[in-house]
């Protein structure tokens, strides 16, 4: 595995994402302006995972997608606990056992994990 490109390339997406989370979060489509950003970046990190898969294989890697994506997902949970969550959540009331214990942030990462193995399954030469 190339670990530098693997936690570069995560972290791009994991900013990439915080940030449409809070563009979708700012546009006055539903009262729930959270649920709204959830349902929001459920669509959008299929995109942003696919294309960090993209261009973690593009020069024949042959990590299995699965690996990838647990440590896409370890990047993202590591940069909520230092970033997202004493930034964005505690301020507006949350907590750390209310952002993680959400079922939002599960999904979200099953998410990440699952792409990145189809990903593997259909675009890696084995």
């Amino acid at each position: 595995m190339k670990t530098i490109k693997a936690l570069g390339i995560a972290i791009i997406i994991w900013i990439l994402g915080v940030s449409a989370f809070t563009l979708i979060h700012e546009l006055p489509l539903m009262e729930d302006r959270y649920l709204q950003a959830n349902i929001g970046l459920a669509f959008v990190v299929p995109f942003l995972v696919w294309a960090g898969a993209w261009l973690y294989y593009r020069k024949g890697n042959l990590t299995h997608g699965l690996k990838l994506g647990l440590v896409m997902l370890l990047v993202s949970a590591t940069m909520d606990v230092l970033i997202t969550v004493p930034l964005l959540i505690l301020p507006s009331g949350g907590s750390y056992s209310s952002f993680f214990g959400s079922l939002d942030f599960w999904l979200i990462g099953l998410e990440i994990i699952g792409v990145t193995t189809l990903f593997w399954y259909l675009k890696v030469p084995k």
